[in-house]
C-alpha cells in the first residue's frame, strides 16, 4: 500500500514525541464540566471524581441551569443548525441579538460572530491589512493570532513580551500606512495581563490601531467583567477586541470580533472564516446571550473567582512552589522539565486532582509547568484538598523542600 512508507515516518515521529516526554494523553470526562468532574484515565478505567484545576470555566457557567435552559429553548424554537453560512440563509435574529449584546458588553459599536476565536483571529488581519501595513505583536500572543498574521501580507514586527521600550522604537521606525498593535489581554500560559494602558498610549502616539484578544478575560477581568480594557480604564482607546464564548461565557464554542462599525462591516464582506463556515448554532447563541444577561445582573461570581484566586496563589507560594507572577485565575506552577510535569500531573490525578502538565510546543522548551486555573465552580474546601495533593506530590518529586 502507498501508505506504508508514510506510516513508518508518522510512527517514528510519535515514538520520538513519547521518548521526549512530550506526548499529550487525553482524560475522558464522564460528567458535565464543573469544579469536580468524573474522569476516566486511562480511557478504559472506571470513572473517578477529581477536583478540576485545568478548565477555562472561570465563572462556573458551563453547566449553569439558566444557560442549559436557554439552549433547550433555542433548540425547540430555532432548530439544531442553519446548514448555511450567514450571508446566504444562515442569519437568524438571535445572531444579531448576540452581536449587539456582546458589542454593548465590550463597549464597542458592533460585532461579528465566528465559530471560534481561533476563526476570528484567522479572519482579522487578512481583511484589514495589506503589504503597505504593519503589525506589531507581543512575542507571547496566542497561536491563533500567529496563524492569522501568517495569512496576511502585512509587515511583521514582534516585540519581546511586554517590552514597551522596544515597541516604541519599532513604531517610531515604521513608515507603514496602517500600524496595528496586537496583544493578548491575559496571556494564557503565564497568566499575566498586557500593559494595555501603555499600549494604548503608544497607539495614540503613533496613530496605531490597538487590538486585544481578550479570550482569557471576557466576563471576569475588570470591575464588571468587561475585560482587560476595563481593568486599565481604556475602554474608549481599544479599537478591536477578539474574544471567545468558549471559556467564561458558557464554555461551548463560538467567538467574535467587536470594534468600529466600519471594520465589522468590512469583515462581513471579506472575512473567509465568516463567508465559508456555517452560522453559529442557535442553541450556543441563546446560551451565550443568557450568560451575558447573568453578568449584567450581578458580579457575585467574578468576586468569588477573585477571592479564590488570591487564596490559591498565596497558599502555593507559602508552600514553596515557584509561580509565574500575575493576578489572574491562571496560576502556573513552574516545573521546567517536561517529564517531571507529566509525572507531577499523573500523581496529582492519583490524589484526586485534575491538573495537566504543559510543555513544548505549547510552551517554550525548558518552561514546562502545571497550569492551574481557578473557577467560581470551586469551593474553598476543594482548594484545601488540592493544596494538600500539590504539597505531597511536590515533596515526593523534590519540587519543594
Amino acid at each position: 500500500m502507498a501508505y506504508t512508507q508514510s506510516k513508518n515516518i508518522y510512527t517514528e515521529t510519535l515514538e520520538s514525541i513519547r521518548n521526549d516526554g512530550l506526548f499529550k494523553d487525553e482524560r475522558v470526562i464522564r460528567s458535565p464540566q464543573g469544579g469536580v468532574v468524573s474522569v476516566s484515565f486511562p480511557e478504559d478505567a472506571g470513572p473517578k471524581d477529581v477536583i478540576n484545576l485545568c478548565s477555562n470555566n472561570y465563572l462556573g457557567l458551563s453547566n449553569h441551569p439558566a444557560l442549559v435552559q436557554a439552549a433547550h429553548n433555542a433548540l425547540d424554537q430555532r432548530g439544531f443548525g442553519l446548514s448555511s453560512v450567514r450571508f446566504i440563509c444562515g442569519t437568524q435574529d438571535i445572531h444579531r441579538t448576540l452581536e449587539q449584546k456582546i458589542a454593548d458588553f465590550l463597549g464597542m459599536e458592533d460585532a461579528i460572530l465566528f465559530g471560534s476565536c481561533f476563526d476570528a483571529n484567522a479572519a482579522l488581519f487578512e481583511v484589514l491589512l495589506t503589504s503597505e501595513d504593519a503589525i506589531f505583536s507581543d512575542k507571547l500572543v496566542h497561536a491563533s493570532i500567529i496563524d492569522g498574521i501568517r495569512l496576511c501580507k502585512a509587515q511583521r514586527n514582534i516585540f519581546e513580551h511586554s517590552n514597551m521600550e522596544q515597541l516604541d522604537q519599532m513604531l517610531a521606525d515604521s513608515t507603514a500606512r496602517i500600524k496595528l498593535i496586537m496583544t493578548d489581554g491575559v496571556f494564557s500560559m503565564d497568566g499575566d495581563m498586557a500593559k494595555l494602558d501603555e499600549l494604548c498610549s503608544l497607539g495614540e502616539k503613533y496613530g496605531a490601531l490597538v487590538v486585544v484578544d481578550d479570550s482569557h478575560a471576557t466576563g471576569f477581568i475588570g470591575e464588571t467583567g468587561r475585560g482587560v480594557h476595563e481593568h486599565f480604564n481604556v475602554m474608549d482607546k481599544v479599537d478591536i477586541i477578539t474574544t471567545t464564548f468558549g471559556k467564561a461565557l458558557g464554555g461551548a464554542t463560538g467567538g467574535c470580533i467587536a470594534g468600529h462599525k466600519e471594520i465589522i462591516a468590512l469583515l462581513k464582506q471579506r472575512a473567509r472564516p465568516y463567508l465559508f463556515s456555517n452560522a453559529l448554532m442557535p442553541a450556543v447563541a441563546a446560551a451565550t446571550i443568557s450568560a451575558l444577561d447573568l453578568l449584567s445582573q450581578t458580579t457575585e461570581r467574578r468576586e468569588k473567582l477573585e477571592a479564590l484566586t488570591l487564596s490559591w496563589r498565596k497558599s502555593l507560594t507559602e508552600s514553596g512552589f515557584d509561580l509565574k507572577a500575575g493576578n489572574t485565575p491562571i496560576v502556573p506552577v513552574m516545573l521546567y522539565d517536561a517529564k517531571i510535569a507529566q509525572e507531577f500531573s499523573r500523581r496529582l490525578f492519583d490524589e484526586g486532582v485534575f491538573a495537566v502538565g504543559f510543555f513544548y510546543p505549547v510552551v517554550p522548551k525548558g518552561e514546562a509547568r502545571i497550569r492551574t486555573q481557578i473557577s467560581a465552580a470551586l469551593e474553598p474546601a476543594d482548594l484545601d484538598r488540592a493544596l494538600n495533593a500539590f504539597v505531597k506530590v511536590g515533596k515526593e518529586l523534590g519540587v519543594i523542600p
